[in-house]
């Protein structure tokens, strides 16, 4: 596994700031990690008074976060949501209710509701909204900082029963999406920053990737190179007809589309049906990022177009498809494939936005997936049949955009991305006042900081 990003966590050393001005020009960061079961990926970040560390499920295109109040939640900041205040308002929602248990977090009079969902067994419930603290470290790209507080961040309770399906230890979601109430757009609005946030996920379970909030950059990777001046810009669209089990009076979709206009393999487009890549009447068809799909989707015929250019490419490369391990549907023996810098040695796949100067290039270590099968390696095409009835046509999931820097520019609705940081030879690493905080940051060695590379 490359260490890229695997980090440690000591935020209770950090001073604590009440989002002054000061601090607009600084990023706010958090860890990320993969559940080894699940494949998913959780964040962590502090909430309540005192703060706790509170770990969350990472959703790219959720709307809101929540979290479960009905376990353990212990805090003397929390605030309930009347119902006819405009924050109540501005959710669109039409639930609000009295209490008829015993009063708390997740129970009050006079109370907004929300619909809090599980986007992995797409079950939602009805639960009261809270404010409640949040907090996160800054940095200023190669130093951390002071601990900044957000605290009136706007969330949801949840039910128990809603962590079914998701990673391990997890008390709720956070929510990524473009939504005014997600995550990094509470986090920029409280600092006074533009709505930007980047993700950088680690493909291992011990190794951690990081989410930075409210910056554009820079992004310093060793040798002290920052990533926000090479980054490749696309469009992000907005899916005018959303798709969460209870409509928010027929909201757009807050989840993240791109303009994919083709999809080439080893520099050579795949025949599909166009129109498969844009919206219709109800919302179908499109591209979308999602952290909620381990592997990327394919509508039908576009996967067996797809797979079969892939097949092709492969045998140029004397490559033979051997017998398969699901879901995936391509699968070689590892002792036939070679290593490279960015992976096994494949034919590259291409995600080409509006012109053929802008792709998003997918090496060996983003397709391919190791796979250990009665003793024996193999390398398996990490792509999934995503069905005739896919609601998005290409569903880029996440095992395609780790060890990828990604850029969400909210504010002039566009996605920067990276490919491979692997490619580049860099690894991220951050100084903090001589002390290294986060080990895989940084290295004291012979009273210098040093990255791992």
């Amino acid at each position: 596994m490359f260490p890229l990003f695997f980090f440690f966590f000591f935020f209770f050393s950090f001073s604590i700031l009440l989002c002054p001005p000061a601090v607009a020009q600084k990023a706010l960061v958090a860890p990320i990690q993969k559940d080894p079961d699940s494949l998913l990926y959780t964040i962590t970040v502090y909430l309540k008074t005192p703060l706790q560390p509170t770990k969350l499920h990472l959703d790219l295109g959720a709307s809101f976060t929540w979290l479960d109040c009905f376990r353990d939640y212990n805090s003397t900041s929390y605030q309930h949501i009347p119902c006819s205040s405009s924050l109540c308002t501005s959710f669109h929602s039409v639930a609000c209710g009295n209490c008829n248990d015993t009063l708390g977090p997740a129970c009050a009079n006079n109370s907004c509701f929300l619909y809090p969902e599980n986007p992995i067994t797409r079950q939602a419930t009805l639960a009261t909204a809270l404010v409640d603290s949040l907090a996160l470290p800054t940095t200023d790209g190669t130093t951390i900082g002071e601990m900044v507080i957000v605290p009136e961040f706007v969330f949801s309770c949840a039910r128990p029963f809603l962590l079914n399906g998701l990673a391990k230890e997890v008390t709720g979601l956070a929510a990524l999406g473009r939504s005014q109430h997600s995550l990094p757009v509470q986090i920029s609005d409280a600092v006074s920053s533009p709505h930007y946030f980047a993700l950088c996920l680690s493909g291992s379970s011990t190794e951690h990737g990081v989410a930075f909030f409210a910056t554009s950059g820079p992004y310093y990777f060793l040798p002290r190179v920052d990533l926000s001046k090479s980054l490749v810009y696309t469009g992000l669209l907005l899916n005018p007809v959303g798709s969460t089990v209870i409509s928010y009076n027929q909201q757009p979709s807050d989840e993240y589309y791109i303009n994919l206009t083709s999809v080439k393999v080893n520099g050579k487009p795949i025949q599909l049906n166009s129109s498969q890549l844009s919206f219709d009447e109800n919302g179908f068809g499109g591209t979308k990022l999602s952290t909620d799909t381990s592997y990327t989707t394919l509508e039908s015929s576009i996967y067996r177009a797809f797979v079969e250019a892939f097949v092709n490419e492969s045998a140029g490369l004397n490559l033979t498809v051997t017998s398969v391990v699901k879901p995936f549907d391509v699968c070689y023996q590892a002792t036939d494939v070679i290593s490279t810098r960015v992976g096994p040695g494949v034919p590259t796949v291409d995600f080409v936005m509006e012109s053929e100067d802008v792709f998003w290039r997918i090496f060996g270590w983003n397709s391919m997936v190791m796979i250990e099968r009665d003793g024996v390696d193999l390398w398996c095409l990490g792509f999934v049949d995503g069905g005739v009835n896919a609601r998005a046509s290409i569903v880029i999931g996440g095992h395609q955009m780790e060890d990828n820097l990604l850029e969400f520019d909210m504010e002039s609705k566009r996605l920067g991305f990276s490919s491979s940081l692997l490619l580049k030879g860099t690894s991220f690493y951050v100084s903090i006042k001589g002390v290294c905080r986060w080990r895989w940051w940084c290295l004291r060695n012979s009273g210098r900081t040093i990255g791992w590379q």
